[in-house]
């Protein structure tokens, strides 16, 4: 009696996602996370809805795919970093009230420089129905695991805005892309000319291992990737912490 109460304890756990839903870390625990929208270092400056867990939660076959990337990365000591992978529908409406709130702080500002917040989703930076919340889509980058990545984001320091010197933005811990993430400015287009031909042949290098999979790369976007006909329904259940 006590052994069957133990499996079907077992079995409650392991199906707390929807069905074709894992985390990520259970694929591939090397895969260094920093989920923004978890904490305060994000536009919006406060956990969104939804996230109770700093966790990547994404579909089964994306998983997988992910996990061959690393394993590719590995050999030229690099690694994956996820900013964000699935986003529950209330955390999109979460960005979406933000947008509209008539409010704009400093902090703020260093994610949309150059635009007016309540102009992101008008101009692609934003999207009110997120491929995100399928699971199939993902934000990322790359770190080089040869050197000092140790810096972290300290909430009361005054930085620069997201297109600045990698020096005066707020610390990644990743490879300088030319941005920082979230950065809705043009220097952000994936084939943005305002970089450095280093950042570029970075930028070019993740889409390559990317594309290599099957993941396509958002043109505004440096860090988004989706894996077309992996998507479908949109979700809403919150990321809670593995058990």
């Amino acid at each position: 009696m006590v052994a069957a109460c133990c499996l079907a304890s077992a079995a409650a756990q392991a199906q707390k996602l929807p069905a074709g839903f894992v985390y990520l870390r259970d694929v591939d625990p090397t895969i260094i996370q920093d989920i923004r929208y978890a904490g305060s270092n994000n536009f919006v400056g406060r956990p969104l809805r939804g996230y109770q867990a700093a966790e990547c939660v994404v579909k089964r076959e994306v998983g997988t795919l992910l996990k061959s990337v690393q394993e590719e990365l590995a050999q030229q000591n690099l690694s994956l970093k996820m900013f964000d992978c699935y986003r529950p529908t209330r955390a999109v409406a979460d960005m979406v009230a933000w947008s509209r709130d008539g409010r704009e702080t400093p902090a703020q500002k260093r994610y949309n420089p150059a635009f007016s917040k309540a102009d992101l989703f008008r101009l692609g930076y934003i999207a009110e129905r997120s491929g995100h919340s399928t699971g199939a889509a993902l934000d990322l980058t790359l770190v080089d695991l040869k050197v000092d990545n140790s810096a972290t984001f300290d909430p009361a320091r005054d930085y620069a805005d997201c297109t600045a010197n990698v020096n005066l933005r707020a610390p990644d811990g990743s490879i300088d892309m030319g941005t920082g993430y979230d950065c809705s400015d043009t220097k952000s287009h994936t084939a943005a000319k305002s970089i450095t031909a280093a950042q570029r042949r970075w930028r070019e290098k993740l889409v390559q291992v990317m594309a290599r999979r099957g993941f396509v790369n958002y043109s505004k976007e440096w860090w988004h990737f989706s894996l077309p006909g992996a998507g479908g329904q949109a979700y809403d259940f919150p990321i809670t912490p593995r058990k």
